[in-house]
């Protein structure tokens, strides 16, 4: 905005200073020419008065004398000749014989006096020639031609020209400045305005705008502030409500789990249904609390990015994340009966942290694992895709129909067949809003003939030098020289072959889907 706004108040200076400088450098080239002709006009005046008594008396040296003397002051060469076309008097270089100076002795016989009525310019430096006859009335003694030197008038225009520009240029300067200064005053606290705006729609508590600019502004303003006070409290009201209340929760729930768990052994046989339903509902309870929290700490993270960006150095490799995922997840499938492997991708950079991206297969996969069932196959794989590192969760189990598709990623919601399956429903949920985050989004496919298919699209990291741990060039310790894009860190294994502690495991994932 402050770009347009800078843009039309410095056209209108433009054309305001062109309206008065271009009218003004012409009247002035105009008044220097208009002094010139009048001038040498003066001079063929004198010229031709001389010529017309040389004529009366039959004496031509005193008009001689004087044109020599005129060439010899001015530097201007004089022609005279007498009514029958016989020269008087040639000076400076000029003669009658010059077919020019020839037509202007015609005109000028017959009483035509020629004078130039183009207006001079800086660049002009042709001589102008002047032609006027002699004598009185209708009767033509003779004509006198000049050869006018337009150095002077040029020279003077070239001064008066460069003091209008000077001038102009002060002003333009002036313009500009005050243009900025009247933008800047705009245009500030609509930026300042801008930003709260943004940080409110991402759920961050917005600072106070500070009032100033023009009086609607002021006022736009004061109203902003107080409506974002009252939304900044709601929210953070909200906010502190699922917070307080996930972590309120937690110590109860834990002390009647310790007191369920030591009634469990002096429990009669016949209670034994009854004690099972209620461990599992303590579980899902605790499973809730957690996603819960998981969830607030993704919406947070979200809209921190969204207002203050992301950070160039925040950007790992999707493949080697997903794979040693898998490796942690591989017991749990095993026991379940699914098989469950990773595709040998290259490396896929994301611009992400290796912890949210582990955060995501971990929900995904658990997804997987608890939905696809016995005897099915989980395949993960991430690669490029033009500007997006995807990372695919795939499976061959009975998948969902396309009524159950449209809902999926709905905080809370279950298919109906997954009611007895633990779970919350905001797994999906908190993978998209870590997506978001980031600048991706959440994907959800059926594959053929059954099954389905969750890809995370997520910005590919800018093109260069991957970071490492720490300095140095060396290739991993594992897998030996790597590309010629890739720096890693000196004598340390790339993620793909680091240990699998560097995450927790599946029975320590908060966000686990429903």
């Amino acid at each position: 905005m402050r770009a347009r706004v800078l843009t039309a108040l410095l056209a209108f200076a433009v054309l305001a200073l062109a309206g008065f400088t271009v009218p003004l450098l012409t009247l002035t080239a105009s008044e220097r020419t208009q002094q010139l002709t009048v001038a040498r006009s003066g001079t063929l005046d004198r010229f031709a008065t001389l010529t017309d008594q040389a004529e009366r008396t039959g004496d031509t040296r005193a008009l001689v004398a004087e044109a020599t003397r005129y060439t010899q002051l001015y530097g201007e060469a004089v022609v005279i000749v007498d009514a029958h076309r016989a020269p008087v008097a040639q000076t400076g270089g000029m003669r009658a014989s010059d077919p020019v100076v020839g037509r202007l002795v015609d005109a000028a016989l017959r009483n035509q006096p020629v004078s130039p009525t183009s207006t001079l310019r800086p660049w002009n430096r042709d001589d102008r020639l002047f032609a006027r006859p002699a004598g009185s009335g209708t009767r033509v003694t003779g004509a006198v031609v000049l050869r006018a030197s337009v150095d002077a008038a040029a020279h003077d225009i070239s001064v008066r020209w460069g003091l209008i520009l000077l001038g102009t240029g002060l002003v333009a300067v002036a313009c500009v400045v005050l243009a900025l200064a009247a933008t800047r005053w705009v245009v500030r606290p609509l930026h300042r305005l801008d930003r709260a705006v943004g940080e409110l729609a991402a759920g961050l508590p917005p600072r106070q705008t500070q009032v100033g600019g023009p009086p609607e502004l002021r006022k736009l303003v004061t109203g902003f502030n107080r409506m974002a006070d009252t939304v900044t409290a709601a929210l953070d009201q909200q906010r502190r409500l699922v917070a307080d209340t996930s972590h309120q929760l937690r110590n109860p729930l834990t002390a009647l789990r310790l007191r369920v768990d030591s009634l469990g052994s002096r429990l009669p046989p016949s209670a034994s249904r009854t004690y099972s339903g209620v461990t599992s509902e303590l579980e899902r309870m605790e499973r809730l609390l957690d996603d819960l929290l998981a969830l607030a700490t993704a919406e947070q993270r979200a809209g921190e990015l969204t207002v203050n960006g992301r950070r160039r150095d925040e950007r790992c490799d999707a493949a080697a994340v997903a794979s040693d995922r898998v490796q942690l997840w591989r017991p749990v499938a095993d026991q379940g009966g699914v098989s469950l492997r990773a595709h040998d991708s290259p490396i896929a950079m994301a611009a992400c942290t290796e912890t949210e991206l582990a955060q995501v297969v971990d929900v995904l996969v658990d997804n997987a694992l608890k939905y696809a069932g016995p005897g099915s196959e989980v395949v993960v794989d991430a690669a490029c895709e033009g500007p997006w590192a995807v990372l695919e969760v795939q499976d061959n189990g009975p998948g969902l129909t396309k009524e159950e598709l449209a809902h999926l990623g709905d905080r809370f919601w279950r298919s109906g067949r997954h009611r007895t399956v633990r779970g919350s429903g905001l797994g999906l949920a908190i993978v998209e809003r870590i997506a978001a985050g980031r600048g991706g989004r959440l994907d959800f496919r059926a594959v053929s003939p059954h099954g389905l298919s969750v890809r995370v699209f997520l910005p590919r990291a800018p093109a260069g030098t991957r970071l490492g741990d720490g300095p140095g060039n060396a290739p991993c310790t594992s897998c030996g020289p790597p590309p010629e894009d890739t720096r890693l860190t000196a004598g340390v294994p790339c993620a793909r072959h680091r240990p699998s502690v560097m995450f927790p495991g599946p029975d320590q994932v908060g966000g686990r889907v429903g």
